[in-house]
């Protein structure tokens, strides 16, 4: 008899403004007047959507697969470290039923972006995009979202494994 094996996973990411004329959110290029300070390209939407697939199947998060200590992947595309983890779920039988997410941004404004950032994230996932919901949210200028000091996201992942 067949069943299905259930996991929710969550991620949380935040990165600060720094110098720039750009930022990457889910994938995709935003011209904006500054940029955000990380390690990596600072996606702090596939950060989250990362750490939320790792924490669904139980392997820890994405610092500890990609440490900031490593220069290897100083400046690195986002997109293809969270490649590189779906492969790994994926040849551990583990599907993705779907993701939701959430962009904490007082500025730039996502909304003329959502429906992009959504069909990127879905083809790095290699899943439909009906799959994948992108919301975006002010901070109502109180903290340091709303004061403009920082981008975070956050993604909840459902996973299904078939087991024999």
């Amino acid at each position: 008899m067949e069943r299905e094996l259930l996991r929710i996973g969550i991620g949380h990411d935040t990165h600060c403004f720094d110098v720039g004329a750009f930022i990457i959110l889910g994938g995709v290029r935003i011209e904006y007047s500054r940029g955000l300070r990380g390690h990596s390209d600072a996606d702090v939407l596939l950060h989250a959507v990362s750490d939320a697939l790792l924490g669904a199947v139980g392997w820890g998060d994405i610092g500890e697969l990609y440490p900031d200590t490593d220069t290897a992947i100083r400046g690195i595309d986002s997109a293809v470290l969270l490649d590189e983890i779906c492969k790994k779920i994926y040849a551990a039988n583990w599907q993705i039923v779907n993701i939701d997410t959430i962009i904490f941004a007082e500025k730039p404004k996502i909304s003329p972006y959502k429906m992009s950032i959504k069909k990127r994230i879905a083809e790095i996932l290699s899943i439909d995009e009906s799959r994948v919901n992108v919301k975006a949210k002010t901070g109502e200028r109180v903290g340091i979202i709303g004061r403009e000091e920082a981008i975070s996201a956050e993604c909840v992942a459902l996973l299904v494994q078939k087991e024999n």
